[in-house]
């Protein structure tokens, strides 16, 4: 196998499984749900216990750079990143946690698919790609998909599901954009160091509006709270991001992004089987 071709599947495999462990958390946010706390305790928590882990790597990567191992980032590059950094695991993660209140995981799971659309299109009318015949039928048959499953549970919930399913949408728009500016970004800086430093930009961003508005009583949860966030934080949010940036690095974002379809089959039976949602013949249709 050539070296282009290991590293294309080197690349395949980690956009995939990452974004399986990437959609199971919404199955670990509807259990923290249970315990009583809301969508800010939810990304507070996640991020609170994530935090070292992100710091620790961005502070290693920083000492490279000022041991000459990487370029220095300019003044452009860290504006990118504090941008990047709300909009894709603060902003993002906020929409999709506050829609994940009102809908089930599978209908979050599948309008988060639509981000690879949103990424495609995104790319087309900003990076000048061109959108092969084949990727139009993609797209029209992602928002049929979803479609589907949105009316059955529209029938099925009501009108919080109009609420629910417009944050998540808002989610995917917000990290769509953040992964067309990332793919960009991190052939400049890399995609280790673009992960730690917008990591811990988000994470910021997140325990500023977390303390502002619980204060340090926020803290004060039930032990399997923090149990399910440490869970959330290390296999939901660190491992996946990482892998899903590596995989930019070797495939590119279009492609990373369209591999997240694994993710909405996945929590499709990840449901069924932590949450006991029903599989019905038109979600397994929709997906």
């Amino acid at each position: 196998m050539s070296p282009a071709r290991h590293q294309f599947w080197v690349g395949f495999f980690l956009a995939g499984f990452g974004s399986v462990l990437f959609s199971a958390k919404a199955i670990v946010a509807k259990l923290t749900y249970e315990h009583g706390v809301d969508a800010l305790t939810v990304i507070g928590f996640r991020m609170l216990l994530s935090l070292p882990f992100f710091l620790g790597i961005a502070l290693w990567q920083a000492r490279k750079a000022h041991r000459g191992e990487h370029p220095k980032l300019s003044s452009s590059q860290r504006w990118q990143l504090v941008v990047l950094g709300f909009l894709g695991y603060y902003l993002a993660s906020l929409l999709d946690f506050m829609g994940l209140q009102y809908i089930t995981a599978s209908l979050e799971r599948l309008i988060l698919f639509l981000a690879p659309t949103f990424v495609l299109l995104f790319s087309a009318i900003f990076l000048k790609s061109k959108i092969m015949p084949k990727q139009w039928l993609a797209l029209a048959l992602s928002y049929f998909g979803v479609s589907l499953v949105f009316v059955q549970d529209l029938s099925l919930d009501g009108e919080y599901v109009l609420l629910g399913a417009a944050c998540v949408l808002g989610s995917a728009l917000s990290y769509a954009v953040y992964l067309i500016g990332s793919g960009e970004l991190l052939k400049k800086i890399g995609s280790t160091r673009l992960v730690a430093y917008a990591m811990v930009t988000s994470a910021v961003y997140t325990l500023v509006h977390f303390f502002a508005v619980q204060g340090w009583q926020g803290l004060v949860q039930p032990l399997p709270v923090y149990g399910l966030s440490l869970i959330h934080a290390t296999l939901n949010t660190v491992a996946p991001t990482f892998m899903i940036m590596w995989a930019i690095e070797r495939i590119g974002a279009p492609m990373a992004a369209q591999l997240g379809l694994l993710g909405p089959v996945s929590i499709l039976f990840l449901a069924y089987w932590f949450l006991g949602e029903p599989i019905t013949g038109l979600q397994i249709a929709g997906t």
